[in-house]
């Protein structure tokens, strides 16, 4: 291998990939899963289901389409590393751009889902009878014994691909969240079941002539919007594509894409029939986070709530992974795989979201502000851009169809990238929650 191909003496340590095929799909399928699903039938509910199915099935293609830009660029060049492609595109300041934005992405959605697991713990503590207030209930206690126990040992482990028993397991407590959801459906009447909640006055709810228990095939609403990036995001997993294509046992640019295009229309599948069945539950009443819809004192809503707090916790470990690769591109690009530069890189990081979690009430937004800038960067930008750079003029001009496309892609995601700072803004400005989380 000739120099500048792996700089990094890690990366070419684990460059003989050993991960199969399908623990692949596991991983990708799980660093594509998040919260957002979560807030997908209010996506529905707001724009409408023809609507919706339209804008879910672009996005994926796309998605498809940019980690298609991802791999051919890495290809060119022989580099499987987002890093190190923003270095070949434009030198250290495309490496440290590119770092960065992949850093504050994920500790981004690291808090996330950190965030969601205290809020969901502080439920279930609330939907007890015993109100006695012991510690270990306590949601910021608990993720701190988690993140010790469960997401550390994991972030420990030196392959990514060792994570694709826990990510298949992820993926089965989404398919219980899933599976609980269709049931529902059809054992559960629109203003029954949210008679549950008691913040919604259910007399002007449930009046036969305002349609709110009825079925839209297109909605256009001030919210609809404001939930198109709730959809756009949908697909996020680019920092973790390279890791695992690297790890990929017989890797090639068409195994991997096969692995993205598996995942991806996988998750599509469950996106949408979560959407649609949780929509066709509640139509226009459902909130922007849909377990909140069910009744507190349902045993199975628990344990689906609960199969919820264990998928989230396990694809904090997922997401870790590219936060660590970024930060040893970075600061040790040079270094040989080191057990104590390994672990300390990855307990000061989970130190560091839970002290950030725990003592900064207001994080959620500020995080919330840089996913608007760094999801669109990584999905459709940054792509687009290395694709540009990086495959020779000789084999693609600038004016070729796919160079055209491509300059396109990244006009898209800048688009997305104002929309979505634009609505957070908004929601700053007014005090009001527009969009459900992602």
């Amino acid at each position: 291998m000739s120099n500048g191909v792996f700089p990094c003496q890690a990366e070419q340590e684990l460059f003989v990939g050993k991960t199969s095929f399908g623990m692949s799909i596991f991983n990708l399928s799980n660093a594509i899963l998040g919260s957002g699903i979560l807030g997908l039938a209010y996506a529905m509910a707001n724009t409408g289901i023809i609507l919706f199915v339209l804008l879910l099935t672009s996005m994926a293609i796309l998605s498809a389409y940019s980690i298609h830009l991802l791999l051919k660029s890495a290809g060119v060049v022989g580099i499987r590393a987002y890093e190190q492609l923003g270095n070949r595109a434009f030198g250290r300041p495309g490496k440290i751009l590119a770092a960065s934005i992949i850093t504050l992405n994920n500790i981004g959605g690291k808090i996330k889902y950190i965030i969601n697991f205290i809020s969901y713990s502080q439920r279930q503590k609330d939907m007890t009878t015993d109100k006695a207030n012991y510690w270990f209930v306590d949601g910021r206690y608990l993720i701190i014994i988690i993140s010790v126990l469960v997401i550390l040992p994991l972030a420990l482990m030196k392959r990514l691909g060792y994570l694709g028993y826990t990510s298949g397991f992820s993926l089965s407590c989404m398919v219980f969240f899933l599976i609980s959801v269709i049931y529902k459906k059809f054992v559960t009447e629109c203003p029954e079941e949210h008679s549950y909640n008691k913040t919604v006055p259910t007399e002007s709810i449930y009046n036969s002539t305002d349609g709110m228990c009825e079925a839209k095939l297109i909605t256009i609403n001030p919210q609809t919007a404001f939930t198109i990036p709730i959809i756009a995001f949908a697909f996020v997993c680019h920092p973790e594509v390279l890791p695992i294509y690297t790890e990929l046992k017989n890797p090639s640019k068409k195994r991997m894409q096969k692995v993205a295009n598996i995942s991806i229309l996988t998750m599509f599948v469950m996106y949408l029939v979560t959407a649609i069945f949780g929509y066709l539950t509640f139509y226009g009443n459902v909130k922007s986070e849909l377990l909140e819809m069910y009744s507190k004192k349902d045993t199975l809503m628990l344990c689906v709530r609960l199969a919820v707090l264990i998928a989230v916790t396990l694809t904090v470990p997922v997401v870790l992974f590219p936060i660590r690769r970024a930060v040893l591109q970075l600061l040790f690009p040079d270094k040989p795989f080191h057990w104590v530069r390994h672990i300390s890189i990855a307990v000061c990081l989970l130190f560091l979201v839970n002290l950030l979690v725990i003592f900064v009430p207001n994080i959620r937004d500020i995080f919330g502000f840089i996913g608007a800038t760094s999801a669109p960067s990584l999905i459709f930008i940054l792509p687009g851009i290395f694709y540009i750079c990086i495959v020779p003029e000789e084999q693609e001009p600038l004016k070729s169809r796919p160079k055209i496309q491509a300059i396109a892609f990244v006009t898209l995601g800048f688009i997305f990238m104002i929309m979505s700072i634009t609505f957070i803004i908004i929601e700053w400005v007014t005090g009001k929650k527009t969009s459900g989380g992602h």
